[in-house]
């Protein structure tokens, strides 16, 4: 007799404990630059180590490296996110036809719909501090989107659509800063998204104060 326990009956588990082995995530890039985006909205991307990112994802340095070439790839690949999500709003229908007004109205909405379904890679664009080649790319091309917009109200003021006397790069700027101040506070859930699309609407384009209306001989109500 040596002691060792005969096998179980097929059908039957074996006595004594089993260990269960604990399934490893399994990531493509796409789910690593998400990730990627993540920490670098916490650490800083300068303060970022690849350690910091495999730590982060759960895998080895080695398996991140399996995916991906280094942190400035991922740092482009999120960005490139941001930013294609932002031009393609350009690309559509409603910001091409229409008046002035009317296109701008639908730029911004969709900006607002593209930073929340984007929000850690967009947070990631609007933080960017110049200090790398691929920084120095997407501020560039974020200069680009800025442009466009201020090109577009400067058309609607020309078209009589806006305030008499507004500054359109004044005004341009303001719309910016509307929405981008969206990443410092927004987290999903807290407002729904048509909710909050239809807010930043209304203050952009119709301010705080209540709009009064007139009685029948002109005089206000």
């Amino acid at each position: 007799m040596t002691g060792t326990r005969p096998p179980a009956p097929e059908g039957e588990r074996p006595a004594g404990p089993v260990r269960e082995r604990r399934a490893r995530p399994t990531y493509d890039p796409s789910s690593l630059v998400e990730v990627a985006a993540r920490v670098f909205n916490e650490r800083g991307y300068d303060a970022t180590s690849m350690e910091d990112l495999s730590a982060a994802a759960g895998i080895t340095k080695s398996s991140f490296y399996h995916h991906v070439r280094g942190k400035e790839a991922l740092l482009r690949a999120a960005l490139e996110r941001a930013l294609d999500g932002l031009f393609g709003i350009l690309d559509e229908p409603g910001a091409s036809s229409g008046s002035p007004l009317t296109r701008l109205r639908h730029i911004v909405r969709r900006q607002v719909e593209v930073l929340v379904a984007e929000l850690p890679h967009v947070t990631l664009l609007l933080r960017l501090r110049g200090n790398t080649e691929t920084e120095r790319w997407a501020l560039a091309r974020r200069r680009e989107f800025d442009s466009a917009i201020a090109a577009l109200v400067r058309e609607a003021s020309g078209a009589g659509e806006l305030r008499a006397g507004i500054d359109p790069a004044v005004g341009a700027r303001l719309l910016s800063g509307l929405v981008n101040s969206l990443v410092d506070w927004y987290r999903p859930g807290r407002v729904a998204v048509d909710d909050l699309v239809a807010e930043v609407d209304r203050m952009a384009f119709e301010g705080l104060l209540a709009q009064k209306t007139s009685a029948p001989d002109g005089r206000p109500t």
